[in-house]
């Protein structure tokens, strides 16, 4: 099957998972979709991500395990910004602040996808990919 917005599909599993109370979730993987993951797992919203080979060889899965405080899910809101039919770029002095800095932005740069807070730190622009928080 052929989807016009993988990360779209990957935020919305993700977003599902969580109204389930899901502790996993699964997802076809792909290199934007883990290097999303990682600043996700680095920033402390999700627990943890692996990359799992399928038996047959073809393609791969990531086993996304969601992370909850207090039984409430951690993330609270994530929402595309840069969409396949409307891409938002920006310049590293016009990256949002989300929600006064409680959340965070993602950008895909030249130096890989990074947080807004990195993205500041290494004085880089780029693709805003999503907003979390």
């Amino acid at each position: 099957m052929s989807l016009s917005d993988p990360l779209g599909d990957l935020l919305t599993r993700i977003r599902n998972g969580q109204a389930a109370r899901l502790t996993e979730v699964k997802s076809p993987a792909s290199k934007l979709r883990a290097n999303l993951l990682d600043v996700l797992k680095r920033e402390g919203y999700i627990r943890d991500f692996s990359v799992v080979q399928n038996d047959n060889g073809a393609g791969a899965t990531l086993n996304i395990e969601l992370k909850y405080s207090e039984g409430q899910p951690v993330i609270k809101e994530i929402t595309r910004v840069s969409r396949p039919g409307r891409r938002v770029y920006t310049q590293i002095k016009d990256v949002p602040r989300v929600f006064n800095g409680l959340g965070i932005s993602i950008l895909s740069t030249p130096r890989g996808v990074l947080s807004d807070k990195e993205a500041r730190e290494a004085n880089v622009g780029g693709e805003i990919l999503c907003r979390v928080f």
